[in-house]
Order: structure tokens, then sequence, then C-alpha cells
């Protein structure tokens, strides 16, 4: 596992062509926008792709799976709009993260009055994200990624309740969630849990590069998490519960945000057939977790280098600093 992930690492910082497309064959990654050839490879439990020009510069995405089911999913999108990132660490299953990386963009898309209008030249498909003409002008807001995440959560909620007596299970998958929107030299960070985003930031004209973290991470490991989850909870005194020497809410998992986990949502869905794991033995009165994201802005400067989107499993591995 560590020379995949010090591959991943080196696979990183090697030059890309350009890339067309959706998902990667496995389902691992997503790309859009730029059209050509593309580098792809498989070495072990790392997937990787050079993903090229976006129309707010040079992509790169790489995985290592670490459970059997691949639970993960990432994708760019780029168009005349500005550029997508989206970073789905899903957990209990893959079912949330799919989910979320089929829709939420579109709901973005939606949301921020794009409209994608598609031609085929032989077999390369052409598509072109164009503003409609509205009130809003088609501009990105707080307001408009805040709305795609609402309709996701309402949407996979939705599939919950279908899925009920069939796929009870589903109620406990769920995904963390890092997008980042650039529009108009503005860079938004909408944020669900434990994944981060880190800018790389010249340092005046030495040549160094600093490291400056841009996103809030929803973990009950945080001190900072706990007491907004006491506050939140102030008659539950087991809200958060310090089990194997790791904080978790109500003791069963670690983020205090995401999309899915309708089980610490809806009281509906925290009873049998769920496993007795994530079954609470008190009544739910309120949603324990939530899916209202943090959302910051960022107005990009010309000594703005770089963005390291990535879940925790790399910032385990890797302070800011040395990522």
């Amino acid at each position: 596992m560590l020379q995949g992930f010090m591959n991943l690492l080196s696979l990183c910082w090697k030059p890309f062509g350009h890339e067309k497309g959706n998902h990667g064959a496995n389902g691992v990654l997503g790309g859009g926008g730029s059209s050509g050839g593309s580098k792809e490879g498989k070495d072990g439990l790392l997937w990787y792709r050079d993903i090229g020009k976006y129309g707010s510069g040079d992509f790169s995405m790489a995985v290592i799976q670490a459970n059997q089911v691949l639970e993960d999913q990432s994708q760019i999108e780029s168009g005349q709009y500005g550029t997508f990132v989206g970073i789905y660490d899903g957990h209990g299953g893959p079912e949330t993260a799919r989910y979320v990386c089929d829709h939420l963009f579109k709901h973005f898309r939606g949301s921020s009055l794009w409209r994608r209008s598609c031609s085929y030249v032989g077999v390369l498909r052409l598509c072109v994200y164009a503003a409609i003409a509205a009130e809003s002008q088609g501009v990105v807001t707080a307001e408009t990624i805040q709305r795609a995440f609402r309709q996701t959560e309402e949407g996979f909620t939705t599939l919950v309740s279908e899925s009920w007596s069939t796929r009870p299970n589903m109620a406990t998958v769920g995904t963390c969630c890092l997008v980042g929107v650039i529009h108009q030299q503005t860079l938004f960070i909408a944020n669900l849990g434990d994944s981060r985003v880190v800018l790389g930031k010249k340092v005046g004209n030495t040549g160094g590069i600093a490291a400056l973290q841009l996103s809030t991470e929803h973990n009950a490991n945080i001190a900072a998490i706990r007491q907004e989850l006491k506050e939140l909870h102030p008659n539950d005194p087991q809200i958060v519960v310090l089990k194997h020497g790791v904080w978790r809410v109500k003791g069963i998992i670690q983020v205090s945000r995401s999309i899915g986990d309708v089980y610490m949502k809806h009281a509906r869905y925290n009873r049998e057939p769920i496993n007795g794991k994530f079954r609470l033995p008190e009544p739910m009165n309120m949603p324990i977790l939530s899916a209202n994201p943090t959302i910051i802005s960022h107005d990009l400067q010309p000594n703005d280098s770089f963005l390291i989107f990535a879940s925790d499993g790399l910032w385990e591995h890797l302070s800011n600093e040395k990522a």
C-alpha cells in the first residue's frame, strides 16, 4: 500500500495530455470538458488518469482503493462557465458517492441557470455550457451551490425511501462531499465531512510555496466540531462519545455532515431491519447529522499556484505543507 501511495504522488506530478469523458472504465474517475487523447493506468490498487488542460488549468486525478468495493467517486466538469471539481468519499457502501457523482453537478448546473448544448462531429461529442439569460444572469453564488446540495440530498433520501422494503441498508450509506467551483476568477469551496482542499501559494519572489487550507472539516475528532454538536444537542450528553480512542457522533460515525446517512437524519429509518449497530437506543427528535455544507469563496490571485483536492485518506499520511 505504501508503494502504491508513493506511486500516486509521483503520477500526480507528471505532464498530462487531454481527456474527454464522464467516468473511467472502473467508475473511479470522472472527467469532462477537454477533448483529445488521454493517458490512464492501473498499478495494483492504484488507478490514475491524466486529464490535461481544462478551462481553469491543468488537472490530474488518482485514487488508491482501500476497500474491497471502491466507495469513492470524483469528477471534473468544465466549460465556458468555469470549472467544477467534486471529491466524494463514500462510507458504508458505494451507492451514495455514485449518486452524488451522477446528480450533484446536474443540480448545480440547473441552479446556476446553465444550459448544456451538444453537437457531434464524427464520434467526438462537443459540449458547450452557455448561460441562460435570466434574473441571476447565470452567476454562481453560495446559494446556487447550497441549493444543488439540498436537491441532491433530497433525491437520495427519496431513493432510500423507495428502496426501504428491498434494500434497507441504503439508509446507512453516505458520503463526504468536497466541491470546488472556479467562476470568473473566484473559487467557491463547499464541503461536507473531512475531505480537504489546500491552496499552494507562491511566497513573494523566493520561489517558495505556502500551504493554505481553504476548507472546513466536519469530524468529531476536532474539538470545535464536538463543541458545535454539543451546542446543537444540549440535552444529549452522548452526542459525541470517545470510542477506542476516536471521537464519534453517537459513538457511531466520525463525520458530523454528509450526504446520505439518512438513518442519522430521519427517525423512520433508524429502526429494524437496519443493522443493530446503527440503531439508536433513544428516540431521534431532530436530525443528528447535517447535509448543509460549509461554503467559502476565495478571489484567485496571480500568486495562487495550484490546488489539491483530496479525501482524508491522503491527509492522514501527509500534512498540508508536505503535500
